[in-house]
């Protein structure tokens, strides 16, 4: 069952619905992190503070759309939190509440993503 969290939205949009991770299949964890996309976007955001990175901001190969789908993928397996900040929707990437539902996955999946950008 989504969970929502509640934001300010002064935008067109509806406030984006999140999955806890405690809400969420093994197997919805593991195919949100298998798409090379998501791969990036969860990799870039355990580099940055929360909150401080906006949908725009990510260097990734796909639209204005399938970038929508690609973090509406990532809130419903519980990795991605979102809410609105004026015009902007900023990012975080659940950590910790992601570790304690799946322990080790997200280590394992950075540090084979860093493993394999050495070759």
């Amino acid at each position: 069952m989504a969970r929502q969290v509640a934001g300010s939205s002064t935008s067109h949009r509806g406030t984006p619905e999140h999955t806890h991770p405690d809400d969420v299949p093994v197997q919805t964890a593991l195919a949100a992190l298998a798409d090379p996309v998501r791969l990036s976007l969860v990799r870039e955001l355990a580099g940055s503070a929360e909150w401080s990175r906006s949908c725009g901001s990510f260097d990734v190969p796909v639209g204005k759309a399938a970038l929508s789908h690609h973090f509406a993928v990532l809130r419903a397996a519980g990795l991605v939190e979102q809410r609105d900040e004026g015009p902007r929707r900023v990012n975080r990437l659940r950590r910790a509440e992601f570790d304690a539902r799946f322990p080790g996955l997200l280590d394992l999946v950075l540090r084979e993503v860093s493993h394999n950008s050495r070759r």
